[in-house]
C-alpha cells in the first residue's frame, strides 16, 4: 500500500472526531436523530476547516443502517461502501473542473434514478462557487425541488460569489476558524499515533502558521517530519516554512524604530544571504510589528519564547501605538509596490531607508525623559494649531473684534439645529464630542483596520449634513484607498447615522499638509495688519 498523507490518514469518520465546529456538529446530529434532514446544505468556511469532511460524514449518516446518536456506525454495508469508494449513491463532484452547463445537466438527468443500495442519492459539490452562470441556472430548479431520494451538499470558501437564488434554497452552515488550542490538541494526538517527536513550542508555531486550518497544520507537520530528525523543534519549523529567524526581524524593526539606516540594510542583507524570500520577509516584518502593537496594548503575544518577548517589550517602550499603526500601513504600501515591480529588492531597500528617515516624532532619543518632553512639545504644537484653525474659521480677518459675537451666533444656530432633530441619537452632543468613542467601538467590534486608520483623527460637523474627519498626522495612501472603498465608507456612514441620529456626508481632510500653509497665511495676515500677536 502506498504512502498516505497525514491529513487523509487522520481524516475524521464521525462528527465527534471533527476538530472544533461544535455548533455545526450539534445541529446536524439533532437533525439526524429527529429525522429532519434538509434536502440542500451549503457549507461555507476557510480552507481546511472541515467542510468536505463534514459533508462526507453527513452523506454516510443519512444512509447509515445503524445510526447511533446521530453518528454513522461505519460498520454497516452502506458505511463501508462509502468509506472505500465503492458506493455509487454518494457522488462527489469538483466544481472547479466540472463547471459547465453539461456537467450540471448530467446531474439533472441522474437524479431521476433511484439509489442502487442506499436510501438517498447524495451529491457533494465542492468549490461550488466555480460553477458558471449557466450551470447555476441549470441547477436552480433541481436544487429547489429535488426528488425525495436526493440530497445536495454544497461546499465553498467564497459564498459571496453564489447567486442569491442558490443561497436561499440551502441551509447555510458557516465553519469557523479552528482555535490554536484545538489544533495543538489534535496535533499532539497525531504525533502520538505516528510516533513523531516534537516540542511544545513547535506545535504552537505550527498552529499559528496554519491560520485556523487543520489540514494546513497537518501538512506543515508532515513536511517537518520528512527531515528524519530526532525531534522537531521551533527552529526546524521556521527553516522549512521559510520564516526568517526572529533575531533578523527584530534587528530590522529595531533599526527602523531607532532611525538607523545602516543597521536596517545590514539586517536585510543577512536575511537575503540566508536565502529567505523577501516577499515573505515583508509579511513577517508587518506581523512582528503587529505583535509589538498587540503586546503594547494587552501585554500578551503568541509563538515567542521569553527572550524574544523581552526584545518585543524593549521595542514597545520606544514607540507609540499610533506610530506602530503608521509603520504597518507604510510597510503594506511597500509590499504592494513590490508586487508591481520587477526590482523587488530595490523597492524594499528604498522603503527601509524612507522609514528610517521618517519624521513621525521630533528629537527621538533613547532617554525616557526626553520622550516625555517630546510628547509635551507635540501637545503644545497641537494646541497652537487648534487656535490657528479656530481663528481662520472665523472667516473675517478685518473685524477680529466681532469674532466672539459671531461665535455666539454660530452656537445659537447649532442649538436651534440640535433642537429640531427628530431622530433619537445614540449619543448626546455633537459628533466631534463623542467621535473617540465611535472610533473605539470599531476596535471592540473587531473592525481593527477601520480602527487603525481612524485612531487619532478629529471629527468636526461643518454643518447639519456634513462631517469632516481630519487626519492631524497625515492621510497616507493606504488609509485613503481603504476608507474610499464603497462598502467601508457606507459602514462608516451607517455608524455615524446610528450615533448622531441623522444622515451625514463624510469629508476626509489631511490637516497635516494644511497646517504649514495656514500658519504662513496667518503670519502674513498678522504682518500686514500690524496686530499685537506673538508668533511662536
Amino acid at each position: 500500500m502506498g504512502y498516505t498523507a497525514l491529513y487523509r490518514k487522520f481524516r475524521p469518520t464521525k462528527f465527534s472526531e471533527i476538530v472544533g465546529q461544535e455548533h455545526i456538529k450539534r445541529t446536524l446530529k439533532n437533525q439526524l436523530i429527529s429525522d429532519r434532514v434538509g434536502h440542500a446544505y451549503l457549507f461555507n468556511g476557510g480552507r481546511g476547516t472541515g467542510k468536505t469532511t463534514t459533508a462526507k460524514i453527513l452523506a454516510r449518516a443519512v444512509n447509515c443502517l445503524n445510526l447511533k446518536d446521530g453518528e454513522p456506525c461505519n460498520e454497516c454495508e452502506i458505511c463501508k461502501g462509502a468509506l472505500d469508494g465503492s458506493l455509487t449513491d454518494i457522488i462527489e463532484m469538483d466544481a472547479a473542473s466540472n463547471n459547465s452547463v453539461e456537467d450540471v445537466r448530467s446531474i439533472r438527468e441522474a437524479v431521476n434514478f433511484l439509489p442502487t443500495k442506499a436510501k438517498y442519492r447524495v451529491y457533494i459539490i465542492d468549490e461550488v462557487h466555480m460553477l458558471s452562470t449557466g450551470a447555476f441556472n441549470a441547477l436552480l430548479k433541481t436544487l429547489e425541488e429535488p426528488p425525495e431520494h436526493v440530497k445536495f451538499i454544497l461546499a465553498t470558501t467564497e459564498p459571496q460569489k453564489l447567486p442569491a437564488t442558490i443561497l436561499s434554497r440551502c441551509q447555510r452552515f458557516d465553519f469557523k476558524r479552528i482555535s490554536n488550542e484545538d489544533i495543538v490538541k489534535d496535533l499532539e494526538y497525531v504525533c502520538k499515533e505516528s510516533e513523531i517527536k516534537i516540542t511544545k513550542e513547535a506545535l504552537n508555531l505550527i498552529a499559528v502558521l496554519a491560520e485556523g486550518g487543520m489540514r494546513d497544520a497537518l501538512s506543515i507537520l508532515e513536511r517537518c517530519n520528512q527531515e528524519n530528525t530526532s525531534e522537531i523543534d521551533e527552529d526546524k519549523v521556521k527553516e522549512l516554512v521559510g520564516i526568517p529567524k526572529t533575531i533578523f526581524i527584530n534587528n530590522i524593526v529595531n533599526a527602523i524604530v531607532d532611525s538607523n539606516v545602516d543597521a536596517s540594510l545590514q539586517a536585510l542583507q543577512e536575511v537575503i544571504d540566508d536565502g529567505k524570500d523577501i516577499n515573505n520577509l515583508v509579511w513577517e516584518i508587518i506581523k512582528y510589528i503587529k505583535d509589538v502593537l498587540l503586546y503594547k496594548s494587552t501585554k500578551k503575544t503568541e509563538m515567542y519564547n521569553d527572550e524574544e518577548i523581552e526584545k518585543i517589550k524593549l521595542i514597545s517602550e520606544k514607540i507609540s501605538k499610533q506610530e506602530l499603526i503608521e509603520l504597518i500601513c507604510n510597510l503594506s504600501e511597500i509590499e504592494n509596490n513590490m508586487r508591481l515591480s520587477t526590482q523587488k529588492l530595490i523597492i524594499l531597500q528604498t522603503g527601509l531607508i524612507k522609514l528610517c528617515n521618517r519624521q513621525l516624532w521630533e528629537n527621538s532619543t533613547d532617554n525616557s525623559n526626553n520622550n516625555i518632553n517630546n510628547n509635551t512639545q507635540n501637545s503644545d504644537l497641537e494646541r497652537r494649531v487648534t487656535k490657528i484653525e479656530n481663528f481662520l474659521r472665523a472667516g473675517n480677518f478685518e473685524k477680529v473684534q466681532n469674532s466672539e459675537k459671531k461665535e455666539s451666533n454660530l452656537n445659537n444656530k447649532k442649538n436651534e439645529l440640535k433642537n429640531n432633530v427628530e431622530l433619537k441619537p445614540k449619543y448626546k452632543g455633537k459628533t466631534q464630542d463623542y467621535w473617540p468613542k465611535i472610533v473605539d467601538d470599531f476596535r471592540k467590534q473587531g473592525k481593527m483596520f477601520m480602527y487603525m486608520n481612524l485612531e487619532g483623527t478629529v471629527a468636526r460637523e461643518l454643518n447639519d449634513m456634513t462631517l469632516e474627519i481630519e487626519f492631524p498626522k497625515g492621510f497616507n495612501e493606504t488609509a485613503k484607498k481603504y476608507l474610499s472603498m464603497p462598502d467601508v465608507k457606507q459602514d462608516l456612514k451607517d455608524t455615524i447615522h446610528l450615533a448622531c441620529g441623522k444622515e451625514m456626508q463624510i469629508k476626509f481632510v489631511d490637516t497635516k499638509q494644511e497646517i504649514q500653509s495656514e500658519e504662513n497665511e496667518f503670519e502674513r495676515f498678522i504682518g500686514n495688519n500690524d496686530l499685537p500677536f506673538n508668533i511662536i
